[in-house]
């Protein structure tokens, strides 16, 4: 977050501390935490935000809390949007770590708030409320905008709300954390919320260096205190925990954020708990999936119309491209990534394949034809060219670049086909092509969908004309009479233009 007068002068409200009881009055900040009603289920959650917490700095830090988590459970680090999407800052990233959403549906661009939508897109607790009336749930925040705002705390039984810029998040982060100690080895929540701000703070005054590996100590003892109340418990023997521990944004090594530099979009999750795999490093991770993975721990059915983005934190994502992981390699031609990013393939998957006979010469060989990539890697390959905005993409994705290719010499024009493997089709009356894409659209490019009926010319079936800024896509065709098979095709041609993401593509028929 952003600690600027301005930001305070926008949203911060009168200066004060409170502790409040839903439907109560606030009572004076030395009171003991309020009374939650007793908890219903032996599936229980304690979500941790840590605000700012750049995980690339975990390990030069004293965090054994921390690194004791990631070794006993599953830990996903990820890479944000950035503008025009949504800036890297507090606001968006709240909102997207409650909601389960991305921003385009949420409506949180800034630390303004302005264009927030949680009454279609609610925070989990207050989604919890709404379909398992009978939970216990709390939460404790020093961000007083979490509260303000209703990002985090609607439709918790009580909460915390302590003011951490008027009183210093030192104190607030120590107050808030004595009193969800209190919570959980005194009460019997089902699920609990923490948010520990210091972290940012220290970033924003003096970067990334000791002083911040400090307030990151500090965080962790915080958290081990609160695991050390869990274990405490009368009954934990009968009770199934689970502990997610996420970020909202990074930092930039000097401090700050809010743009598009990668240490800024840096976000991860991290779950222990019943059926999360142990030691687990997934690249396909992203941080809506903390909201789902509330949901799936708890046993509570996720709602399709809920339009929910993320998944639990265990599920991978399982499409064609995720096993390509050891085929990636570092950078050839490109400048800007370091070289020990291994992010990039011209090898497709099995059954898929890679036309490109009409191919121009030259331009940067990463990008010449359809190329398998990640986030980490093609995105760095130009700062601020909406590639920041492929969120709904998971772990390698294929792209065609033709701006990238264009920024080395080269000959004719961009002109290549990625082609899926067939699908059996036979007895069926219709097909279903499903896949996530980020298209845009510059000049004379064209994008198309091809389907080819039991090997025959393809046919088109959709072209994309206008920007389409990752959103999942949906084609239902009937299946022609005596055809056993389709494959797809999705063939992009341009010069110094665009681009084209395809991923999750996903075939059933009817």
């Amino acid at each position: 977050m952003s600690r600027s007068i301005t930001r305070r002068s926008v949203l911060a409200s009168a200066a004060g501390t409170a502790v409040v009881a839903v439907g109560g009055l606030p009572t004076p900040a030395a009171a003991a935490a309020p009374t939650l009603p007793n908890g219903t289920s032996a599936d229980k959650v304690l979500v941790v935000g840590m605000d700012g917490l750049r995980h690339d700095r975990i390990a030069a830090a004293d965090a054994p809390t921390l690194t004791g988590l990631m070794a006993g459970g599953t830990f996903g680090a990820s890479l944000l949007y950035a503008p025009p999407m949504a800036a890297t800052s507090s606001g968006p990233g709240w909102s997207t770590i409650a909601t389960g959403v991305w921003p385009d549906k949420h409506g949180v661009r800034d630390n303004s708030f302005a264009g927030k939508d949680y009454g279609r897109y609610p925070g989990f607790l207050a989604r919890l409320a709404q379909v398992r009336p009978g939970l216990s749930t709390f939460a404790a925040v020093d961000w007083k905008p979490l509260d303000a705002q209703g990002t985090v705390t609607p439709g918790a039984d009580a909460k915390v709300v302590y003011d951490g810029d008027a009183e210093g998040y030192v104190s607030a982060d120590e107050r808030l954390t004595v009193d969800t100690v209190g919570v959980l080895r005194d009460q019997h929540p089902d699920v609990v919320f923490v948010y520990l701000g210091n972290t940012d703070v220290v970033a924003h005054a003096s970067g990334t260096g000791r002083r911040y590996l400090d307030a990151i100590a500090v965080q962790d003892r915080q958290l081990g205190r609160l695991l050390a109340a869990i274990e405490a418990r009368p009954s934990r023997a009968v009770e199934r925990w689970t502990v997610i521990v996420a970020t909202d944004h990074g930092h930039l090594d000097a401090g700050g954020h809010g743009g598009s530099g990668i240490a800024e979009r840096r976000t991860f999750v991290l779950a222990q708990g019943p059926g999360i795999p142990a030691g687990a490093r997934p690249a396909d991770t992203r941080l809506v999936d903390v909201a789902a993975t509330v949901f799936h721990q708890l046993g509570v059915p996720v709602d399709p119309a809920w339009g929910l983005d993320g998944k639990p934190i265990q599920r991978r994502a399982g499409d064609a491209f995720e096993t390509l992981y050891g085929a990636l390699s570092p950078r050839v031609d490109e400048t800007g990534i370091p070289a020990g990013v291994l992010g990039h393939t011209h090898t497709p998957p099995s059954g898929w394949s890679v036309v490109n006979s009409a191919m121009g010469g030259g331009g940067v060989s990463e990008w010449r034809g359809w190329a398998f990539a990640t986030d980490e890697f093609w995105s760095r390959t130009q700062r601020d060219q909406w590639r920041e905005l492929n969120v709904r993409s998971r772990g390698v994705f294929a792209v065609a670049d033709s701006d990238e290719w264009a920024d080395r010499s080269f000959s004719g024009t961009y002109d290549s086909t990625l082609v899926s493997p067939a699908y059996p089709v036979g007895g069926a009356t219709t097909v279903r092509l499903d896949f996530t894409t980020h298209y845009r659209q510059e000049g004379n490019q064209t994008a198309q969908v091809l389907a080819s009926w039991n090997g025959a010319t393809p046919v088109p079936v959709r072209s994309y004309t206008s920007d389409v800024v990752s959103q999942p896509q949906s084609l239902t065709l009937d299946v022609p009479a005596g055809a056993s098979g389709v494959s797809f095709r999705f063939r992009y041609t341009g010069s110094n233009n665009w681009y084209w993401v395809i991923d999750g593509v996903d075939v059933t028929s009817a």
